[in-house]
Parts: C-alpha cells; sequence; structure tokens
C-alpha cells in the first residue's frame, strides 16, 4: 500500500515530537535515539550495552511510554527458566483440563534487562520468538502481538555473572549500541533534573495506535537505486573476502543494513537512501556481526568502521 505524500508528511511531523520527547529523558545521546528509532522503524530488535546506570533501561521504557505500546520487563537472572519468559500450563480442577497461562513475551514491548545474565537455555527462550514472531509452548504455537520488539541490555562480559549470547543469539538483533557517558553539560542538567522515572510516568504517546504500522511501510516503501545496491554487496563482499576478519557479513546482515538505512532515510525526511544512510547506520548493524583477526571482543564495533573506510563508494 503506498502511503500519500500528505500522510508521509504527517507522520514525519509525529517522528520529530517522538524523538524530541525522548530527548527529554535521555539527554546528549541524540544519534543514539535516533538508531533506536530507526531499529523499531525497521521492524528490528535492539541490543543496548554498557556498564550499569548510563540510562539503558531508561531508553526502553521512554520508548515504549511514547509510542503506546504494552509493555513487558523481565529481568534475566541465571535461575531463570524458558517457562519464566514464555508460559507455562496449569491444570484447572474445574474444567478438568490444562489451561496455558502466557508469560511475560507476550506483549508489544519486551525489554530483557541484563540478557546476559541468564543461562544460554533461558537465552535460547527468545529465538523462534525474535525471528518468528511466534510462540511454540508445549506442542502449540502461539502468534505474539503486533508489533513485536525485544530490547535488550546486557553487561560488559568481563563483569561477574555474565555469560556470552552466542552468535545466533547476537543475530538476532538488528542493531547494537552503546550510549557511554553524558556529557558534561547534559550530566549536569540531569544532575540538577526532575527524577527521570516521574518524566517517564507524565509522558503522554506520541502518536494515536496504528501509527506505528503506517511508519514501518513507510520505511519500506523508501527508494533504494541501483547504485545504491551496488555499494551494500561491496560491502558485503569485502568483508567476506578480506583477511582481517573472523567471518563476513551474511546475507541476513545485508537486508539488516538496507532496512536500517531506509528506516535512517525515513527519518530525515527523505524518500531515497543515500550511501550516508548506509554508513550512519552500519557500525550499529555490523558492529556485533564482525570481528577484526586479532581483536578483543570489545573491539569488534571498530571492525565495523574498518569496513566504511575500506570501500569506497561506486
Amino acid at each position: 500500500m503506498k502511503i500519500a505524500a500528505t500522510a508521509r508528511t504527517a507522520l514525519n511531523v509525529s517522528l520529530d515530537q517522538l524523538m524530541a520527547q525522548v530527548g527529554t529523558i535521555i539527554l546528549g545521546k541524540d544519534h543514539h535515539i535516533r538508531l533506536a528509532l530507526a531499529c523499531v522503524l525497521a521492524r528490528g530488535h535492539l541490543l543496548i550495552e554498557d556498564v550499569p546506570g548510563v540510562g539503558k533501561t531508561t531508553l526502553a521504557h521512554v520508548l515504549a511510554q511514547s509510542l503506546g505500546l504494552q509493555f513487558q520487563r523481565i529481568q534475566f537472572t541465571s535461575d531463570l527458566l524458558p517457562a519464566d519468559i514464555l508460559g507455562v500450563s496449569i491444570f484447572d480442577r474445574d474444567s478438568g483440563r490444562f489451561t496455558f497461562h502466557p508469560g511475560p513475551i507476550f506483549a508489544q514491548m519486551i525489554l530483557a534487562d541484563e540478557v546476559n545474565r541468564a543461562t544460554p537455555k533461558a537465552q535460547s527462550a527468545l529465538l523462534e520468538a525474535m525471528e518468528e514472531h511466534q510462540v511454540t509452548a508445549e506442542g502449540e504455537t502461539r502468534p505474539l502481538p503486533a508489533p513485536f520488539f525485544v530490547i535488550a541490555t546486557q553487561n560488559p562480559a568481563h563483569q561477574v555473572g555474565t555469560f556470552p549470547l552466542p552468535e545466533s543469539q547476537l543475530d538476532r538483533f538488528l542493531m547494537r549500541i552503546q550510549l557511554g557517558y553524558p556529557d558534561a553539560r547534559a550530566e549536569r542538567a540531569l544532575l540538577q533534573g526532575t527524577d527521570r522515572r516521574e518524566m517517564i510516568a507524565s509522558l503522554r504517546p506520541c502518536m494515536p495506535p496504528g501509527e506505528l504500522l503506517l511508519l514501518q511501510q513507510a520505511v519500506s516503501q523508501i527508494h533504494i537505486s541501483g547504485a545504491l545496491l551496488d555499494y551494500v554487496q561491496a560491502l558485503l563482499t569485502f568483508s567476506r573476502h578480506s583477511f582481517e576478519f573472523h567471518a563476513g557479513l551474511s546475507p541476513r546482515a545485508g537486508l539488516a543494513i538496507l532496512h536500517s538505512a531506509q528506516a535512517w532515510a525515513l527519518l530525515a525526511g527523505r524518500s531515497q537512501v543515500l550511501p550516508e544512510d548506509v554508513q550512519a547506520v552500519l557500525p550499529a548493524v555490523a558492529g556485533h556481526r564482525l570481528q577484526r583477526v586479532g581483536a578483543l571482543g570489545a573491539d569488534a564495533q571498530d571492525a565495523a568502521t574498518h569496513l566504511v573506510n575500506s570501500v569506497a563508494i561506486p
């Protein structure tokens, strides 16, 4: 379905209001907010990796509140079981049969808080939900609500009590970002301002229900030229044939780059993707999928930057 120019303009106004509102809570992180919104618009899942206390959970809360989505938080711990996420069947004596009680995964936006503090078995409960937007529990497949997003927070791997996310789980995340510490000006405003939890509670959705789905449709209509496809394919080919990387980018990663670049272009108010859009999203999309030979896992984000610098625009 084509979206008319007037409707697209109205959607862009809603996006501007959304970014402004999120920016009143997450101070001094406009680029990171734009990446997070691009991830949501591209129908992807977001992984936020950083030290505790820099606003990872707050970003998830303010996005859910501003988008008007049904929100559930799952605290990942070492004793978490898959049934705690997906749900469980309980015998009902009145009806004489088992009744399925849905778990917290059955919400539009899920915050998987400190996802790498759970065991790989518990982490695996997210795989089908993130890829297929459905859950298979006790022999029955149940669809998840639409839209459906997972925002996961992750502590650095060197911290005590963490389990590394396997590559298959990492690949389910469209983007990985790191918020980092705020600059001095933003931190001063944060220290002097109102408690962020109180501010989030007072927020109102920036768009009516269903508008987010229209925005996602608008993203898919952003034009991608043949020359732009040549550039993306050149990036993929270089990553696969260069001896500097342990493994190249997959076709799924290529699609992730394109969809993210389309969302980035929409946020900029344009109807076509430019090479600059690809370069803007590539570190967040490819940073957790690439690793340079001889580099530590913590330096993996640098691999995407190296890829951008190594491939010329056709």
